[in-house]
């Protein structure tokens, strides 16, 4: 026989576990919908340059797009600092969860090789999302120089090897090693002198201390409007939108030179596969929209998306073509 007490606690015991069960049942759903449901809070994305820059302009013009698509603020926040270390290790500290991301760029590939010790590794430790933008670096002379081709620049270079200067920003930026990559395509030697800004560069093209500067559309596209400059070739394999009068490195007979900036948006690597998927379709319309297309594409930079794929071999690619271009240019390892 089974005493009054002993009975009580079998009853309370099943019903216990009743509860659990039917609490687990309900919860598991429930899971699956706030993951579904990303995101459920603001989003911080990290850039790691300076407000005003090509890649802080492209990400707050996406970023208010993202907001309105996928109904939550997404921030940007800047944490500038040499070859982007600070901006990476803020985003791979963070969870991966999908609310703070990371702007990376084709300077981000540079930095692989042109550190001693990089901190961080941009294939193993974030997982790619979607390119953002893509630009072309300009080769630009002084309007009253005598070059009114690029072939001209490389005929003058072939005459007096190493007499010409040429001017970039500072030393292991896309722009300078474009310069060294130039001297091997073209086959010729000039002097590439670095300046802090592009600024400097451009100034010392008005006062006519160099032949020849390279820098992004975007920073030199006042200066051209305003016939300061006159622009002889630009980089990419094909012409650009912004710049369509201007014929290409390999037009001009350059053979394979083809360099081309990119912005791409990355989350820490482990970030589930469903946020990925959400975050790229966003972007794959936001990128598509005639209107957002042409706001970027008058700032020089081409609004295009891509798979994550397609994001993680450019990645790739880029890294191991600027080690090539590194070494042949001898730039110690900072």
């Amino acid at each position: 026989m089974i005493s009054v007490d002993h009975a009580a606690r079998r009853l309370l015991l099943a019903l216990s576990l009743a509860m659990s069960a039917t609490f687990a049942l309900g919860a598991a759903p429930h899971q699956a919908r706030a993951e579904a449901g990303y995101p459920t809070r603001p989003v911080r994305i990290v850039v790691p340059f300076a407000v005003g820059g090509v890649a802080d302009t492209t990400i707050r013009t996406i970023a208010e797009k993202l907001g309105d698509k996928l109904g939550q603020r997404f921030y940007v926040d800047n944490l500038p600092g040499a070859g982007g270390i600070a901006a990476a290790r803020a985003v791979i500290s963070s969870a991966p969860d999908g609310y703070t991301l990371a702007i990376l760029v084709n300077g981000t590939a540079v930095s692989v090789s042109l550190f001693e010790k990089l901190p961080f590794d941009p294939v193993k430790d974030f997982a790619p999302i979607s390119s953002l933008g893509f630009f072309d670096l300009v080769f630009c002379t002084n309007a009253s120089s005598p070059y009114k081709t690029i072939g001209d620049f490389i005929a003058a270079a072939k005459a007096k090897p190493g007499a010409l200067n040429v001017g970039t920003i500072n030393i292991g930026s896309t722009q300078n090693l474009s310069a060294e990559l130039f001297k091997t395509a073209a086959g010729i030697d000039f002097t590439v002198v670095p300046f802090r800004g592009t600024p400097e560069v451009e100034v010392s093209l008005l006062q006519g201390n160099i032949a020849l500067m390279i820098d992004m559309y975007a920073t030199v596209k006042g200066n051209l409007a305003d016939g300061k400059f006159r622009a002889l070739a630009s980089s990419g394999a094909a012409r650009w939108e912004s710049t369509p009068d201007v014929a290409t490195l390999q037009e001009s007979g350059v053979g394979n030179y083809d360099v081309v900036s990119w912005n791409a948006l990355f989350a820490p690597a482990r970030t589930p596969p469903e946020i990925i998927k959400t975050l790229n379709s966003a972007l794959q319309e936001i990128l598509a929209d005639p209107d957002l297309k042409k706001r970027l594409i008058d700032l020089g930079i081409e609004a295009r998306a891509s798979t994550p794929q397609e994001l993680s071999d450019r990645l790739k690619s880029d890294i191991d073509k600027w080690a090539k271009v590194i070494e042949k240019a001898g730039i110690p390892k900072q």
